[in-house]
């Protein structure tokens, strides 16, 4: 896969709608453009520095998966052959290629959908406090990164850039949404996740958790942005998994664990991250990329 490093975009003759910490979108009337740059963010923080390829990585697992759940969820996807795109992304079209998705339009779920097999991140550290995660309680005595009985849904608030997402109970996206839209959501995040922890377990990889998002349209609800990536996800090697400790990973954990040892605050501005650092966190995606499409 090559590497051509973007970190951000300039089309002139599309309007830029908004830039998120990974993608910019652009709207093209009835639909939009999603772009996935190679900006990575930790911390709900944007480095400075690009990871190289990691936009087309993304991309291309996020189609991976798509194909595989298509039965289970509509989504925003129209195309990913950018030879079908809008004649006004043509002149664009090199740098489109293999990072894009022209994609409906829809209206955003304000949260984020998150699925857990596994004890480990910010509920990890919230079990820890107080037994139970966003209003779930769990059995005492678990162990971090001990596999859950069965996988818990704990949905999130959505941040804006420079913020932190913030995990809320089930409770609070039903009184957002009501009850039936709230229980749908919850069953497709748990069908979605299943489905995909069953085909990554064949190939040796455990997803301890992930986040999604849907939006509706026309009535609906669909699934959006990206699906089961190293940027929403958590990707265990099964060889070497072990409760009771941090898990080696295929995923963006690499990066926060350098951040975490130093003295940052976890606000902007980023610190400069090394090379040998950018070099290695490159390598996750690409190992995450070929140990389940490759």
């Amino acid at each position: 896969m090559q590497t051509n490093v973007l970190y951000q975009t300039e089309f002139p003759g599309l309007t830029l709608l908004s830039r998120g910490k990974v993608r910019d979108m652009y709207d093209l009337g009835d639909s939009l453009l999603m772009v996935a740059t190679d900006r990575v963010s930790a911390f709900d923080v944007v480095m400075a520095q690009p990871i190289p390829g990691k936009g087309k990585i993304l991309t291309q697992l996020t189609l991976y998966w798509l194909n595989h759940i298509s039965d289970l969820v509509n989504t925003h996807l129209i195309s990913a052959d950018v030879a079908t795109f809008p004649e006004a992304c043509q002149p664009y079209k090199s740098i489109l290629k293999d990072r894009s998705l022209w994609v409906k339009k829809a209206t955003p779920v304000p949260f984020e959908c998150v699925v857990r097999g596994y004890l480990a991140g910010s509920g990890w550290k919230e079990y820890r406090e107080n037994g139970r995660i966003c209003g779930i309680p769990l059995p005492d005595g678990l162990r971090e990164s001990e596999k859950l009985e069965s996988p818990v849904f704990t949905p999130a608030t959505k941040a804006e850039e420079g913020a932190h997402d913030e995990n809320v109970s089930f409770r609070v996206m039903v009184k957002a949404l009501g009850e039936k839209t709230a229980m749908i959501l919850k069953d497709l995040s748990l069908k979605l996740y299943n489905r995909a922890r069953d085909i990554a377990e064949k190939k040796g990889i455990i997803l301890a958790d992930t986040k999604m998002e849907f939006g509706f349209l026309n009535g609906d609800i669909i699934l959006i942005d990206e699906l089961l990536t190293p940027d929403s996800s958590r990707f265990w090697p099964a060889d070497t998994y072990e409760p009771g400790r941090p898990q080696k990973s295929y995923d963006k954990q690499f990066l926060r664990d350098y951040l975490e040892g130093l003295t940052w605050d976890k606000t902007p501005p980023p610190p400069v991250i090394p090379e040998d650092i950018i070099k290695k966190t490159r390598q996750k995606y690409e190992e995450a990329f070929q140990r389940l499409a490759g």
